[in-house]
């Protein structure tokens, strides 16, 4: 019986199906930008490849694209059983492989598109004043 149940989460399971798209990348929470040079700092990381900015529920997120050295030629783990906890807590009920709109409220993929946002947010600043 334990068997069946076991063979039937796998087969639920999006993982196999998936190209690893939760161990391509880690994503940090950082301090939320408040004056320019607050902004510049940020603009800083979008100048490194393989970086972008999002804000999700007004938290900001510094994301770094990079393959996890234990995702294996098949895009499974290859250390499950000893895998971190911050994996071990992921779900795929709302992981990657679903796609569609992440739901960020604001998503920077380039230091210019950040150039652009402050100059809006700080232009109207000024206009207030």
């Amino acid at each position: 019986m334990g068997l069946t149940v076991l063979k039937e989460k796998e087969r639920d399971c999006l993982c196999p199906q998936c190209a690893g798209l939760c161990c391509r990348y880690v994503a940090l929470p950082i301090e939320t930008p408040e004056t320019k040079d607050d902004y510049d700092d940020v603009r800083w990381y979008l100048a490194h490849e393989g970086f972008s900015v999002f804000v999700e529920d007004d938290e900001w997120y510094v994301n770094i694209a990079s393959r996890c050295k234990y995702l294996n030629a098949n895009n499974m783990c290859s250390i499950y059983e000893k895998r971190p906890k911050i994996c071990r807590k992921y779900s795929d009920d709302n992981c990657d492989y679903h796609g569609g709109d992440y739901g960020y409220d604001l998503y920077f993929s380039c230091a210019e598109d950040l150039e652009e946002y402050m100059d809006k947010k700080f232009n109207k600043k000024k206009k207030k004043k």
